[in-house]
């Protein structure tokens, strides 16, 4: 009988963490933490209707009618891309935010670093004061 010759084979995988790498995704989770927190409170005023709070890596959606999920998701984002193109076609700078006003509701949208919020709230609900609440 021969035997076989068994052989193992290991693999390690190492992982290098440099502080001035990791700290920036720290300070950004939390900048994502504090803003969530600040449009959870916002979520309960009058006249708000939701938010949608997203960046790279994650997503939070809180929504009084829920099955306007796509319309406010599309809306939300359509609104921020075609302000980042337009600030780069007339050369004006990063948005730092956009206002769509309709007939009956009307939405704030807000870049902060790689964090963008769409608030949706009713047409007579004061936006400058929500802005305001959001903005450090």
């Amino acid at each position: 009988m021969v035997k076989k010759k068994k052989s193992t084979h290991e693999t390690a995988t190492t992982a290098v963490i440099d502080h001035e790498t990791a700290a920036p995704a720290v300070e950004e989770d939390q900048t994502f933490t504090s803003l969530r927190t600040n449009l959870a409170e916002i979520n309960k005023c009058k006249g708000v209707l939701g938010y949608i709070l997203r960046n790279a890596t994650s997503a939070t959606i809180d929504l009084k009618d829920p099955t306007k999920l796509v319309e406010y998701a599309t809306l939300s984002s359509q609104a921020l891309d075609s302000g980042k193109e337009i600030s780069e076609l007339f050369d004006i700078g990063d948005i730092e935010n956009i206002l769509i006003q309709g007939k009956d509701s009307k939405a704030l949208c807000i870049t902060m670093g790689e964090n963008k919020a769409s608030i949706f709230m009713e047409k007579d609900a004061d936006h400058t004061d929500i802005l305001r609440r959001v903005s450090p």
